[in-house]
């Protein structure tokens, strides 16, 4: 078997979108825009700040919709699995101040992940840990002579899945699908983890 190592994104792969949860929660719908729907990350999350600005939303409010999410059905035994066969670290675009609950619920899978700015209680901005941070985390494991299998659903996981040594779509909208059809997609848990073991031996 490979030296392999395998990198998941969170939100849509093995959590809820956390902004849908939040715009749900809120009835703010133009929190319901994710990376699903917009390539640009930086103009996404700019909108972002503006918006929880406008309607006078805090760190605080966020946290506790997050603090009610659930993994998605069948999420925790992938992991579970997945991790008895090789090391999984979860590469996101999410923030350390939104994780620690979900991250509690998956049992404490490693994370890389970047941090709000946050003022007096309202966050007021954000900081990426490098430009293209899942890229560059993939080429970094790369470079250490790791066989990298990764996995996502968004535009911003395209650069991580092209980057990997396999990429792997998993619950992807039909337009990301038709967009990058080098990507094997799947559905269920059962068949990525198959497909998984496949380029793993």
């Amino acid at each position: 078997m490979k030296q392999s190592v395998v990198v998941l994104d969170l939100e849509g792969v093995l959590v809820p979108e956390i902004w849908i949860a939040v715009a749900e929660k809120t009835k703010i719908p133009e929190l319901r825009r994710t990376t699903r729907d917009e390539p640009d990350y930086d103009k996404l999350m700019r909108g972002r700040v503006k918006i929880l600005d406008q309607h006078g939303l805090k760190l605080a409010a966020i946290q506790e919709v997050i603090g009610d999410l659930r993994p998605l059905p069948g999420a925790l035994d992938f992991l579970r699995q997945l991790r008895s066969l090789t090391q999984v670290i979860i590469l996101s675009d999410t923030f350390e101040e939104f994780a620690k609950p979900v991250m509690r619920q998956l049992e404490w899978p490693t994370i890389f992940c970047n941090r709000l700015l946050i003022e007096q209680g309202r966050v007021a901005g954000y900081k990426l840990r490098q430009d293209q941070p899942k890229r560059g985390a993939v080429a970094a494991l790369r470079s250490m002579n790791y066989f990298v299998i990764a996995a996502g659903d968004s535009f911003n996981d395209t650069a991580m899945l092209a980057e990997a040594h396999v990429g792997f779509l998993f619950h992807a909208p039909e337009p990301i699908k038709r967009q990058f059809p080098q990507f094997a997609a799947f559905e269920e848990y059962g068949d990525l983890m198959g497909a998984m073991k496949r380029v793993m031996d």
